[in-house]
């Protein structure tokens, strides 16, 4: 599949975040974008996922283990090393079923780690396309966009299973003018969300 209308893939130097997902195809989805990445370009990479979420992470591991042995490779060949990758998990605003009375406490907890998180790492990119882990980051980076500090763009990427509607991720990113550019899959989601870029199927 062709990526090449995802106009975030630019030459950038700083830490990039790549926002991994709670289930197994949206991972999918993400990883598959990430594949066709120049890597060498987004350096170090920090893959986010929610604490009760290993899978994702493990799906990142097995795929920069990948990239370590052509690093290897394209090193006797004289190309740039692809950089170094982290591993992060953040706390969840909401476990499915959670009461949305206990989801206050634990969406308090997880901004502040989502704070400490983003001021620790200083990325220049956060690209996601699903999980409700990534709203707390993608807060915290347009609040401090909104008081001067320019740390972080967000990419979202809707998930290709979204037909008719963004998800509840994407819609508030959407309506709250958070994410710097939100693609979609299907034109129809174009027609409803106008600001929206339409890419194509990704997958």
């Amino acid at each position: 599949m062709d990526y090449s209308n995802c106009c975030f893939l630019s030459n950038m130097d700083f830490p990039i975040v790549f926002l991994l997902l709670v289930v197994g195809g949206h991972t999918a989805e993400m990883l598959n974008l990430l594949a066709v990445l120049q890597k060498e370009r987004f350096k170090p990479r920090y893959y986010v996922a929610a604490a009760t979420d290993n899978m994702s992470l493990q799906k990142a591991r097995v795929l920069e283990d990948s990239l370590v042995d052509e690093g290897v490779k394209s090193a006797f060949e004289g190309v740039d090393e692809v950089g170094p990758a982290h591993f992060v998990q953040i706390y969840r605003s909401r476990e499915v079923g959670q009461s949305y009375i206990t989801s206050i406490g634990t969406t308090l907890i997880a901004i502040v780690h989502a704070l400490w998180l983003m001021v620790k790492m200083r990325p220049q990119v956060i690209l996601c396309n699903g999980p409700g882990t990534c709203i707390p980051l993608c807060a915290i980076a347009f609040l401090f966009k909104v008081l001067g500090i320019r740390w972080s763009f967000i990419f979202y990427v809707e998930s290709i299973a979204r037909v008719r509607k963004l998800s509840l991720s994407g819609l508030l990113l959407y309506k709250l003018h958070m994410a710097d550019q939100l693609f979609v899959q299907w034109p129809q989601l174009k027609m409803k969300y106008p600001r929206a870029n339409y890419v194509g199927c990704l997958m």
